[in-house]
């Protein structure tokens, strides 16, 4: 174990918690495979404290009753606590997940960013009123808190995805309680300080560390709420069928198999340039990347040779080092798992182009590093191109007209986003009104501002992060039907013959 290994507890009712006698889970750092934290598993009984602590500080507390502007003072607080301490943030995700450092910094931005647009929203939370249903009747649709809420947060953007959830639970007036990876949680638990430094009250938000179990206690408790999860479909699944029991509300951001979709007409260099994005960025470990390349078979050979060569240069190095682009994928099992793709693939009739090898020796010592691979000639069929790969992979299928292009995109199980490349209006508004994806990128891949609503069609979940849409998953409606006026003898039994 390193010297500076961190351990990683609880964050309870404003308590900072390690218990000693808790069983600790050791976080190898993927670039390096050394232990650089310690996570504690959290028992049944202290997953309990925290909600038990949310449930006081929801039912009886002042967070539900304060004001909207008290709400977003304290959100733009933490967004300039998180801008304060951006730069460790950023190492602590870059070194534990594995993701390049340059993105890492961009992740915390973008987690202050979305604290802010958080408080925006706190301002702005409102119900309705109808007027126009008698002189006597007034109608009130409230917008309240939906109570305490449980957040799971994935290993692969740690601090951005607390962020895509916290802020707007705190928003909408709700107590939380954070569930982070047990392969990431050290972001986590400097945001809990961060928290309590800007000022919200204990109990408001707390933290469990733990592995699956522990988030299988949060999600099976009937003093949670609404569960937020997101990661796999698979767990997804199983988060589901959990809360089933007690009915809570569950909103859940799940697996994706993205494609770019290139037609003849685009502009090919910028769609070279934004396949290379989407298939690398984070390593690949997202659920929005971009992992198939769809292509019209008359530019397709040319195409694929340029992005092969642009991948080629790409920069695959340790996860701290800034020239880095891509780092170091989150264990070896799942490297394992993400080259099993490439080792396979002349069984199902493709060609690895490029990549498809571990790289070590030299900087990548026991590290967990991949080449970028590139699968040509892929069919519909095989695992290669209906899998959730989550690695640096892209495969390579090709279309004819539109029609397939649409049908090929829309093949696979998941529905989480999709990117359309075409200089023809008619071709990008045609072709993504009829892709079955949460979100369509036009000429662009992985760009959107904290307006958008994110979420997924089909097995790629329920519900809405970010946005308006993402605000309100953390509500309930409330209708209030007001009659004015006497009201004597309105109620009172037909006398029967």
């Amino acid at each position: 174990m390193s010297a500076s290994a961190r351990i990683i507890g609880n964050f309870v009712d404003g308590d900072y918690t390690t218990p000693d006698s808790a069983e600790l889970i050791d976080r190898h750092a993927p670039g390096t495979d050394e232990v650089v934290s310690k996570v504690v598993a959290s028992s049944p009984e202290a997953v309990d404290a925290a909600i038990s602590a949310a449930r006081v500080a929801f039912d009886s507390g002042p967070w539900p009753r304060t004001t909207g502007m008290e709400r977003a003072i304290i959100l733009n607080r933490l967004a300039d606590l998180i801008d304060r301490d951006a730069a460790e943030l950023a190492r602590l995700d870059s070194e534990e997940g594995g993701k390049p450092i340059i993105l890492a910094e961009g992740d915390i931005a973008g987690a202050a960013g979305l604290c802010r647009y958080a408080a925006a929203l706190a301002l702005n939370m409102q119900g309705k009123t109808f007027t126009n249903n008698g002189p006597d009747f007034t109608g009130l649709v409230l917008r309240e808190p939906v109570g305490v809420v449980g957040l799971i947060i994935p290993w692969n953007f740690p601090a951005l995805i607390l962020c895509q959830k916290l802020p707007f639970a705190l928003a909408a007036g709700c107590t939380v309680v954070v569930k982070p990876s047990e392969f990431t949680s050290s972001s986590a638990w400097a945001i809990m300080k961060l928290v309590a430094e800007a000022g919200v009250p204990d109990g408001v938000v707390n933290m469990v560390a733990g592995a699956g179990a522990t988030g299988q206690a949060l999600t099976e408790s009937p003093k949670v709420d609404l569960v937020s999860f997101t990661g796999s479909t698979v767990t997804g699944r199983r988060v589901l069928a959990a809360a089933a029991g007690n009915m809570k509300k569950i909103s859940l951001e799940l697996g994706g198999k993205a494609a770019n979709v290139v037609f003849a007409d685009a502009d090919l260099e910028d769609a070279a340039g934004g396949v290379l994005f989407g298939m690398n960025f984070n390593n690949g470990e997202c659920c929005v990347s971009q992992p198939r390349l769809l292509v019209q078979d008359t530019v397709a050979d040319e195409f694929v040779a340029e992005v092969a060569r642009r991948v080629a240069r790409l920069k695959v190095g340790q996860p701290l080092d800034r020239s880095t682009e891509i780092g170091a994928l989150i264990h070896a099992g799942h490297l394992e798992k993400v080259n099993s793709y490439a080792e396979s693939a002349p069984s199902h009739g493709a060609t690895v182009v490029l990549g498809g090898t571990r790289l070590t020796g030299g900087e990548y010592g026991k590290g967990q590093f991949l080449s970028p691979t590139i699968i040509d000639k892929v069919p519909s069929t095989s695992s290669a191109f209906t899998d959730e790969i989550f690695g640096p992979v892209l495969t390579v299928t090709r279309f004819a007209d539109a029609a397939e292009a649409i049908r090929l995109a829309n093949s696979v199980e998941y529905g989480l986003s999709n990117s359309v490349w075409s200089k023809n209006l008619d071709t990008v508004l045609d072709t993504a009104k009829a892709l079955r994806s949460g979100t369509v990128y036009a000429n662009t891949t992985i760009d959107a501002p904290p307006q958008m609503p994110f979420g997924g069609y089909k097995a790629s979940g329920i519900g809405r992060e970010m946005g308006e849409a993402g605000f309100e998953e953390f509500t309930e409606l409330k209708s209030v039907n007001i009659r004015t006026g006497s009201r004597a003898g309105s109620f009172a039994i037909p006398a029967t013959r």
